[in-house]
């Protein structure tokens, strides 16, 4: 599941960052709205269990800032009400 939860997650970031030119407004809307419908009708045990391997993921990663990403992400899609706290230094 780890490899699956982190390619969800980067690929909800390019989205996120991606330019006009690389992919179309609406269609990077569209996307990233399916993504989070998808995850919000899994079962709450899927995902719980996804917030965790999450954190997981997060407290191994040697890059703060993708640690951050991880540890948004269910915060972002409505999974968690608590908003993570931002790295610091």
């Amino acid at each position: 599941m780890p490899v699956l939860a982190g390619l969800v997650v980067g690929i909800v970031s390019w989205l996120e960052g991606c330019d006009d030119h690389e992919v179309d407004p609406d269609s990077a809307v569209k996307m990233l709205e399916s993504v989070a419908w998808v995850l919000e009708d899994l079962p709450a045990e899927q995902q719980e269990r996804l917030v965790h391997v999450l954190n997981e993921m997060a407290d191994g990663s040697p890059n703060p800032d993708w640690g951050y990403r991880l540890r948004l992400f269910p915060y972002a899609c409505g999974l968690v009400a608590d908003e993570p706290a931002k790295p610091t230094g």
